[in-house]
């Protein structure tokens, strides 16, 4: 079953909002600030974000702004007594999927979550190991929603470690897999992992690394703190 982010700083309504998801199968995660959302969306593995507009500490809109200035699809359902025109297609032109008036009635609001959920364009591929994101679609490699720049070569390579993060990769893998022609050598793939491992650091990544593996390959792993 799927995965909410319940982001409503009013407790009573939240809770009832949880009980009613939970009651029909979803698993919900709840933030009452734009930070603990975003700390949330981090850390989780969030399939979609009820939305309230009036937080603690900024608008709502911040935040959906921000989720797809980063490059996430991540479907999004405003729920807000703001229900000017204005407010609307504000909204719906920073990539809100839905909008919802308060107050508003908890079949209703199932309802429009399924439908929304059922919408294939909305959503892409994406694995995440510690504080990077990978939009596979995209071909987007993100650290604080910021971009890091990497060839096409680069990128498979990095993919295919955050597919199989903190397991060995052989040097013989990575040959199979993007050497159709036996033009690359052994080398030639150390030479791609030091530039992702050179890129990786110069963006500021400091919580994973790409270790060798003496006289094997390679494995994404954790940085010891």
């Amino acid at each position: 079953m799927s995965t909410i982010l319940l982001v409503e700083d009013d407790p009573v309504l939240s809770r009832s909002v949880q009980i009613n998801l939970e009651t029909e199968g979803y698993k919900v995660f709840k933030a009452d600030s734009i930070r603990s959302a975003f700390q949330a969306n981090q850390t989780q593995k969030i399939n979609l974000v009820i939305l309230d507009l009036g937080l603690p500490d900024g608008s709502g809109f911040d935040f959906l702004s921000k989720l797809r200035d980063a490059g996430s699809r991540l479907p999004v359902i405003i729920l807000t007594a703001q229900v000017d025109e204005d407010s609307v297609v504000n909204g719906l032109q920073l990539g809100a999927n839905d909008y919802m008036k308060k107050p508003f009635g908890q079949r209703e609001l199932l309802a429009r979550i399924k439908a929304v959920l059922r919408e294939p364009l909305t959503r892409e591929k994406q694995i995440r190991f510690e504080d990077v994101l990978i939009l596979v679609d995209q071909r987007k490699v993100l650290f604080q929603e910021r971009s890091i720049e990497l060839n096409r070569r680069e990128f498979d390579i990095l993919l295919y470690f955050f597919e199989h993060a903190e397991n060995i990769v052989s040097r013989e893998a990575l040959l199979n897999i993007f050497d159709k022609d036996g033009e690359i050598f052994d080398r030639t793939v150390d030479s791609h992992v030091s530039h992702v491992r050179s890129k990786l650091k110069t963006a500021g990544v400091t919580h994973i690394k790409i270790s060798s593996v003496y006289g094997i390959g390679y494995r994404l792993e954790k940085k010891d703190d």
